[in-house]
């Protein structure tokens, strides 16, 4: 076998054994942070609560989760992936069960908070963790083969969930409770196969031949002796400038994503008029049609080798969508500038994921990776809150989706800016194959 056949060989059982696990793990995590939009069509006039009240409890997730995602990757990089991804899915499980019991504002908001820090870590572990498996010329494809979760997870979770709104009044709940009671079981169930499913290390992969294990740690080692920057403590990871430097267009990511994902199904049906299952097909086809653009932009990005510019050209890709949204609030025209904000994601977050391990390793990998994740993650919190008070306040989002728009500007030109590093330079030279 040639070493470009044992390359190609040992990348595709690697891929086939851990992304499509991933993949439904981020599946349930998402549709626990995007069916609370689709919940909310029901759940807010039968609890009363109003456009801020859903607005702030619905971002206050994200304040637990930014709280919780160092601590929560440094004990992962101690314990390793497996346990600490099996205890993070159980705990999200039971508590977005919990989340039918919620009846007033403050129950939501701590229901919402405590859901928030037993979620924390997921994302940015899982990216630790591919980072340990998937060499640089393939990470980028790795990470979108996990993060299309996202718009998948839409394209289930509306249509899905709004049939589920239906069933209000079987067994004497509301549909929005048994929203929440079908997405939590099942990540519980999850949570317990990852303990034996998971492999930490590639040298533990018993499923492996021992010419593809040679290969692959050979492959990462020699990828890690390039790191621009070698042995640096988690601590000194937390204070590189780098690090808060790559936090701003994550930042401005997370808000746009979010204010887009947790209030598009009110946003399109206030402005074509439609029932609620209307409105999650509606939503559902714009998220299939993000799906379709992740593998495209991945492979794009792993060919060329570039990060930043892929990066800023999907925040410059939101930013259009919210002056769109902002310009043209009670139209098909909305719907249309949606579709913009959608395309976000695809297009920024591969690309950007695989920054932080081009200057980071090991542990202080796991540390800059989840402060990055924690920053951006708060933005989670500004996007739904922000439009959930205009709304209230003005009876109007344009200033706010304005202020998204402006936001997702300023996050691309930091991109833009990052270019011009050395270290985030795309480098075409080929690492070599393992020695026979």
């Amino acid at each position: 076998m040639t070493d470009q056949e044992l390359e190609r060989v040992t990348m595709k059982r690697v891929s086939l054994r851990l992304l499509p696990f991933l993949f439904i793990l981020y599946i349930f995590s998402y549709l626990d942070r995007a069916n609370v939009s689709i919940a909310a069509l029901q759940m807010n006039d039968e609890l009363k609560f109003s456009s801020a009240t859903f607005g702030l409890g619905a971002g206050i997730f994200f304040i637990g989760y930014a709280l919780f995602e160092v601590p929560s990757n440094l004990i992962l990089a101690r314990v390793g992936a497996r346990r600490w991804i099996a205890r993070i899915a159980i705990t999200w499980g039971v508590l977005a069960c919990a989340m039918m019991w919620v009846r007033t504002p403050a129950q939501f908001y701590a229901a919402r908070f405590v859901l928030g820090v037993a979620e924390a870590g997921f994302f940015p572990g899982v990216i630790y963790y591919l980072s340990q498996w998937f060499p640089a010329t393939y990470r980028a494809r790795a990470i979108s083969g996990f993060v299309i979760a996202i718009p998948l997870a839409q394209v289930l979770g509306g249509p899905l969930g709004g049939a589920v709104l239906g069933l209000s009044g079987v067994g004497r709940l509301s549909g929005w409770q048994w929203l929440f009671l079908i997405e939590g079981l099942p990540t519980v169930c999850l949570g317990i196969a990852v303990l034996g499913y998971l492999t930490e290390r590639p040298e533990d992969a018993g499923w492996l031949s021992t010419a593809q294990r040679a290969w692959l740690l050979y492959r990462l080692e020699r990828e890690r002796e390039q790191t621009l920057v070698a042995h640096t403590s988690p601590l000194r990871a937390l204070g590189s400038p780098l690090v808060w430097i790559l936090s701003l267009p994550y930042f401005a990511f997370y808000t746009v994503g979010l204010g887009y994902a947790l209030w598009a199904p009110t946003l399109v049906r206030d402005a074509l008029g439609t029932s609620n299952a209307a409105t999650g097909l509606i939503t559902g086809s714009i998220a299939l049609l993000a799906a379709l653009v992740y593998p495209i932009a991945a492979m794009a990005s792993d060919r060329w080798d570039e990060r930043c510019g892929f990066a800023a050209l999907g925040l410059a890709i939101g930013c259009a969508g919210c002056v769109g949204a902002a310009l043209f609030p009670h139209s098909l025209l909305r719907v249309a500038s949606l579709v913009g904000m959608a395309m976000c994601s695809p297009v920024f977050l591969a690309s950007f994921w695989c920054l932080p391990t081009k200057f980071l390793k090991g542990t202080s990998a796991a540390a800059g990776i989840a402060l990055i994740s924690a920053v951006g993650s708060s933005g989670g919190f500004f996007g739904p809150s922000i439009i959930g008070f205009a709304k209230q306040r003005t009876g109007s989002d344009t200033g706010a989706f304005l202020a998204l728009a402006g936001l997702a500007l300023i996050g691309g030109l930091v991109c833009v800016g990052l270019r011009q590093i050395a270290v985030f330079k795309p480098r075409r030279r080929a690492i070599g194959a393992a020695p026979a």
